[in-house]
């Protein structure tokens, strides 16, 4: 019996034993690949320089904007003005330095048609000894600027000329503003510029071959 006994207390010595170097070994085994983990993960730590952290480390100031850094909104275009003592080509048609001008909405005579010198020499006397004030609004298809004249006294030469009968309005270009100025039979008195507004320039052509062919008034 103490034989048997005895093997069994060997057997169990060897057994723990055994274990005791298994468990060793396992522990060893962990603490290794635990070590080689933090060596990897210790190694993939980017370094940032030392610029670098001490930049981050300052801190963000905002500069607010400049004048030259801000939005810069483009101003309105001012209309153009001209200014200064007319010389009257016709009855809507003037020179103000050097700027050969058409009054704005209205159709005198031209000079060789009836009333076309009245017309004319009626703009003369309304300009005379003024500074006249051009306020540019476009330009016609012949080149000339195109503008709303005015006299020191705030009158329109445009209505002015209607006014006297020696104009009519161009609703074309002033959407009817001079119309109701008109006087009794203006257009039927300028009926040629009349017909010039309706498109029927055919009855220019005729007047023109009518005053070639025709003898010369008397003296």
């Amino acid at each position: 019996m103490s034989e048997d006994l005895l093997v069994l207390l060997v057997i169990a010595a060897i057994g723990v034993f055994w274990l005791e170097r298994k468990l060793t070994r396992g522990r060893k085994r962990r603490n290794k690949h635990r070590s080689k983990r933090y060596e990897n993960s210790h190694d993939s730590v980017v370094h940032f320089p030392r610029w670098r952290s001490e930049a981050y480390s300052q801190p963000i100031t905002r500069t607010p904007p400049t004048q030259s850094t801000q939005l810069q909104v483009p101003p309105v275009p001012a209309a153009q003005v001209i200014q200064g003592h007319a010389y009257v080509v016709d009855g809507d048609t003037l020179r103000i330095q050097k700027t050969q001008i058409r009054l704005f909405g209205v159709d005198a005579p031209e000079l060789d048609h009836p009333h076309g010198k009245n017309a004319k020499w009626a703009l003369h006397n309304l300009c005379k000894g003024h500074l006249v004030r051009a306020e540019v609004i476009n330009a016609d298809t012949h080149g000339r600027t195109v503008a709303r004249c005015t006299l020191p006294d705030g009158r329109d030469l445009s209505a002015e000329m209607v006014k006297q009968g020696l104009a009519i309005d161009w609703p074309k270009f002033s959407d009817g503003e001079y119309r109701e100025l008109e006087v009794p039979n203006a257009r039927k008195k300028m009926w040629l510029a009349d017909a010039r507004q309706k498109g029927r320039m055919q009855v220019w052509e005729n007047y023109k071959i009518q005053k070639r062919t025709s003898p010369p008034a008397p003296k």
